[in-house]
């Protein structure tokens, strides 16, 4: 893969969806289009921006300065930040903030967030009034590269990750690379951990390109805009194949079974940031399928090895708390994966590598081989 071109124009990728395609806007102070981008696309609206507190502070400004120059009036809801917020109780809050608000069917409702603030709120447009367009603008690496794009809306239930949500296709993704300057390093670095999935999954040439230019991506500029932008068209393309995944968008779950099960043993708490988790999770992936003999111990090493150099947790020993909360405890984590929502009639599907670039889905697992290989991965 060659080097990036910098880019002084926002690159844009298209979600080929026939009626309901969007653009992907990705770019530094690409924010400030919030605005004429809006009018272009739905002309008198008015809108209401769902954000929470830490966002807020430093981007809700800037995003109703945009509206307010493009003629377009808005409201905001203000919730707080982290898992706790995508609830029912949260999702109550947001949907009578929007109905208190006048928010119409032919209005607009703006995600200004990161994952959490984007599942919350285009659950909401997609439930107030029977459905309310929205337009995602993540703030965060991770929702920029993945949940922003391809309408999977939703809240967590107590028994597990997103078990209640809809699809809901935003119409519009304002990806403003300028704001992830705010994220800590470690919310970046859980967001990289998306950014490395696709190239695991279908793409080894990005993969090694990653291993080669990670401290760049972090470091911010072309190379960053780059993995942005090469992570959001091979989501895009999947999507566009496959949009309420009922097959290949499966295999975007790469790490999500187990790290949505320790997400939840975890009780959704920043004990474990969901890139985390999935980080975890795709070497836990990676090491099942080696176990199986679909791809090499190497290849699996060097996973591991990749997300350890950018800082990420690879190991259940890395958790905080290891030995709370039934982390420690094989079977509890096959109770709350039994929740996971790719299981049919029992039968657990994963998401398996045949080689880095290649993953397959493996539906139908028997519980009691990865029951033992979780049992082998506690004993460290």
């Amino acid at each position: 893969m060659t080097a990036p071109i910098k880019h002084s124009d926002p690159i844009i990728v298209d979600v080929a969806l026939g009626e309901r395609a969007y653009d992907i806007v990705i770019g530094r102070d690409v924010l400030q289009s919030l605005g004429p981008r809006i009018a272009a696309i739905r002309p008198g609206v008015r809108t209401a921006i769902i954000t929470d507190r830490t966002v807020a502070r430093h981007w809700l400004a800037p995003a109703e300065a945009s509206l307010a120059q493009a003629g377009i009036p808005s409201s905001a809801i203000v919730v707080e930040e982290g898992e706790g917020s995508k609830s029912y109780a949260g999702l109550e809050k947001v949907s009578e903030a929007l109905i208190a608000a006048k928010i119409e069917r032919n209005d607009l409702v703006v995600a200004l967030g990161g994952g959490v603030v984007g599942d919350l709120a285009g659950f909401a447009a997609a439930i107030l009034r029977r459905g309310v367009d929205f337009v995602q603008v993540p703030t965060s690496l991770l929702a920029q590269v993945d949940s922003s794009v391809g309408g999977k809306t939703g809240i967590n239930s107590p028994q597990g990750k997103n078990l209640i949500g809809s699809f809901h296709q935003p119409v519009l993704v304002i990806a403003d690379t300028a704001v992830l300057d705010t994220l800590s390093p470690r919310q970046f670095r859980a967001g990289y951990a998306e950014v490395a999935k696709y190239g695991l999954l279908g793409d080894e040439a990005f993969f090694t390109w990653l291993e080669k230019n990670h401290n760049d991506i972090f470091a911010g500029g072309a190379a960053r805009e780059h993995a942005i932008a090469t992570s959001c068209r091979a989501k895009a393309a999947i999507v566009a194949r496959d949009e309420r995944e009922t097959g290949e968008r499966a295999l975007l779950n790469l790490g999500h079974t187990f790290g949505h099960a320790l997400e939840a043993a975890t009780g959704f708490s920043d004990r474990l940031f969901h890139g985390e988790g999935v980080a975890v999770g795709m070497v836990l992936a990676a090491e099942f399928s080696a176990q199986l003999g679909k791809i090499s111990q190497g290849d699996a090493q060097r996973i591991r090895h990749h997300l350890a150099a950018v800082g990420l947790p690879t190991r259940l020993q890395d958790i905080a708390g290891f030995a709370q909360e039934g982390l420690a405890d094989a079977d509890a984590l096959m109770a709350l994966m039994a929740q996971d929502k790719k299981v049919k009639r029992g039968k657990l599907t994963f998401i398996l590598l045949e080689a880095i670039g290649r993953a397959v889905i493996a539906p139908d697992v028997e519980p009691a081989p990865v029951r033992d290989f979780l049992q082998q991965k506690l004993a460290g």
